[in-house]
C-alpha cells in the first residue's frame, strides 16, 4: 500500500482486463470454399489452442455443429498463431507475421483486414499449404465499466497505457473507445516485462494490471502489480494486489484507498510527534516551577490516551468507502 500511491503510470493489459476475455467471431470471409469449410479448417487448426481467440473458433464451430476432427500434428506459435497438419496438409491460423514467414501472400486481401481492425476486431487469417482461404473477424467485447475506470484514473493525474499483442489497427481502435491515448500495441507476450521495464526506465512508478499466466513476468516486475480475481492461478500468486470482484472500479478503489493509508500514518506520526513534544516535559516536571505537579497515575493516563488516539484514528479507516465513478 505505501508503494501504490506513488504510482504515477498504470498499465491494462487488454484481454481479459479491459474486455471481458469472452471474444466471439463475428465474420467469416471464405475465398473460394464455403464459410462452413472455412470454419472447420480453422477448427482443426485451433484444436488444442489455449488461446481465447483459438477457443472463439472452437465455440463457433460447435454452434454450427462441426465436428472437431484431430490433427495429426499442433505447434501453438507464440503471439502469432497455430501450425497444425491434417490429411497430409499443413493448416495455419494466425497473424500476418504467421503468413509472411511461411511465405504466404497477403497483400490481396489487406485492405479487407484493415477494414476488419478499424472496427476493432481482431482477424485471423486462415491457409492450407501456402494458399490462404479466408478471414476470421474476432471481437472481444469491452467490459461495462473499462471507460469510467480509465477515467477515474485520468481524472487523478495517472498516465494510462494499454498493452496488447494486437496490431496497431485494432488495438488503437479498442482504445479509443474507452478513451486510452498510449497504447503499446505487436506486443508479444514474453515481452511485456520488457515494456514494464522501459516505463521504469523513464522514472515512471508503474502498476500493472492484468489476468493471464503470460502477465505474470510483467506483473511481478511492476511496482505494483494488480492482479485480476477472475484470472490464472500464478497470475493471482504474482499480483500485490488482487481484485476478487474482477471489477476494475477496484482499481481505482486500491490506489484511492493507498493515498488514504498514507495519510492516515502521517496524520498518527504528527499527533503522536506533537502529543509527545507537548507531554513528556510536563511530566518531567517542566511547570514544577509554578506549582504544577503531574500526578504519576495521570501521567500514565495520558501516555495510554496516546495510544489511543493514535488507534482510534487508524480505525476509522474502516470507514472508507470506495467513490462512485
Amino acid at each position: 500500500m505505501e508503494t501504490a500511491h506513488k504510482i504515477n503510470t498504470v498499465i491494462f493489459d487488454k484481454t481479459g482486463t479491459l474486455t471481458k476475455g469472452q471474444p466471439e467471431v463475428t465474420d467469416l470471409i471464405a475465398f473460394e470454399a464455403s464459410e462452413q469449410a472455412l470454419l472447420e479448417t480453422a477448427a482443426i487448426a485451433e484444436k488444442h489452442s489455449e488461446h481465447p481467440l483459438g477457443e472463439a473458433v472452437l465455440k463457433a464451430a460447435a454452434a454450427r455443429k462441426i465436428s472437431l476432427k484431430e490433427p495429426s500434428k499442433f505447434e501453438a506459435v507464440n503471439g502469432k498463431g497455430v501450425i497444425a497438419e491434417f490429411n497430409g496438409k499443413r493448416l495455419l491460423a494466425g497473424s500476418r507475421i504467421l503468413m509472411k514467414e511461411n511465405k504466404i501472400e497477403t497483400s490481396s486481401f489487406e485492405e479487407k483486414i484493415q477494414e476488419l481492425e478499424s472496427q476493432a476486431k481482431t482477424t485471423i487469417i486462415i491457409a492450407s499449404g501456402r494458399k490462404a482461404l479466408g478471414l476470421i473477424a474476432i471481437a472481444d467485447p469491452l467490459k461495462e465499466n473499462s471507460a469510467k475506470a480509465v477515467q477515474a484514473l485520468k481524472r487523478r493525474g495517472l498516465e494510462v497505457v494499454m498493452i496488447t499483442g494486437d496490431n496497431e489497427r485494432t488495438a488503437n481502435a479498442i482504445a479509443k473507445e474507452v478513451g486510452i491515448e498510449r497504447v503499446l500495441a505487436n506486443v508479444l507476450p514474453q515481452e511485456k516485462e520488457m515494456q514494464v521495464k522501459k516505463l521504469q526506465s523513464e522514472g515512471k512508478k508503474v502498476a500493472f494490471v492484468g489476468d493471464g499466466i503470460n502477465d505474470a513476468p510483467a506483473l511481478a516486475q511492476a511496482d505494483v502489480g494488480i492482479a485480476i480475481g477472475s484470472g490464472t492461478d500464478i497470475a493471482l500468486e504474482t499480483g500485490d494486489v488482487v481484485l476478487v470482484k474482477n471489477d476494475l472500479q477496484d482499481v481505482v478503489a486500491a490506489i484511492e484507498l493507498s493515498h488514504y493509508t498514507i495519510k492516515k500514518i502521517k496524520q498518527n506520526l504528527f499527533w503522536a510527534f506533537a502529543y509527545n513534544v507537548a507531554g513528556i516535559p510536563i511530566a518531567a516536571g517542566i511547570l514544577y516551577g509554578f506549582g504544577i505537579l503531574l500526578n504519576p497515575m495521570i501521567a500514565a493516563a495520558a501516555m495510554a490516551f496516546s495510544s489511543v488516539s493514535v488507534t482510534g484514528n487508524s480505525l476509522l479507516m474502516k470507514r472508507y468507502k470506495k467513490k462512485a465513478l
